[in-house]
């Protein structure tokens, strides 16, 4: 499995957020680093890091992608 680090991961969230703003709905991929990363994949990775911050009470070193 690949990861990102917590500084590609928010890179990823704020390159959605940008896209959604734009045009109203999310992308269908997230690129980064050289990944590209389905919107089912990168919502999942989403809802893992909240869990986590929620749970934990910090942000994750790294995110896996699955």
């Amino acid at each position: 499995m690949k990861h990102l680090t917590l500084e590609e991961y928010r890179e990823m969230v704020d390159s959605i957020i940008d896209f959604k703003n734009t045009n109203g709905e999310m992308p269908e991929y997230a690129n980064i680093s050289n990944i590209k990363i389905p919107r089912e994949d990168y919502s999942n990775m989403i809802e893992r890091v909240n869990k986590f911050i929620l749970e934990m009470g910090r942000s994750p070193r790294s995110i896996e992608i699955k």
